[in-house]
């Protein structure tokens, strides 16, 4: 029996472009009853023929399902890498609003392009970071205000000495602590 080889090409990790297509295809696929190669053009501002041959490559890759002057669709595969590159764009516009305030054309600008470089363990925490300032009480909505005066003005608020000297003795306390517990634990 003859061993089936895997395209090598289908092994190697999806380009930039290659995701910004898989976005948009997945993108038209929730508005749109079927995708077309012209909707794709007309979403991402390039012409047909260029789209004709990203869907050749993308279906060499197994991300799409694509005849000539035929409708296509994504498969499982495509479909799970379209969802994941719109969940990273979902999240890191969202920090770059919510978080740090910027306009929503500029934070959908800046999303798209960092939505290909982050890896999923750092997507993750970005996450968490927001869920954190979100519902920490020593942080929360007050700190976040005191972060956007600090970029509107470049000055700290006045009361952030006073946490500051706050977390320092909280810190102090917390060092001294694990001090004594690890000479309990070398002198046991």
């Amino acid at each position: 029996m003859k061993n089936k080889q895997t395209d090598p090409a289908s092994e190697r990790p999806l380009t930039t472009v290659m995701e910004d297509y898989l976005e948009a295809i997945f993108n038209l696929s929730k508005e749109k009853r079927v995708v077309r190669v012209k909707d794709i053009a007309k979403k991402l501002g390039v012409k047909m023929p260029t789209v004709t041959n990203m869907l050749k490559t993308l279906s060499a890759r197994g991300v799409v399902n694509y005849e000539k002057y035929e409708y296509l669709e994504l498969t499982k595969k495509g479909m799970a890498v379209g969802a994941e590159i719109v969940r990273r764009h979902r999240v890191l516009r969202s920090f770059l609003t919510n978080i740090l305030t910027i306009d929503q054309d500029t934070a959908n600008r800046e999303a798209c392009n960092l939505e290909h470089g982050i890896s999923p363990a750092t997507l993750d925490r970005f996450v968490d970071f927001m869920e954190f300032v979100q519902q920490c009480p020593r942080t929360g909505p007050s700190w976040l205000e005191d972060f956007y005066q600090y970029c509107q003005t470049g000055s700290m608020p006045s009361d952030c000495l006073d946490r500051m000297k706050e977390f320092s003795s909280e810190f102090d306390e917390k060092i001294r602590e694990m001090e004594r517990l690890e000479a309990e634990n070398n002198g046991a």
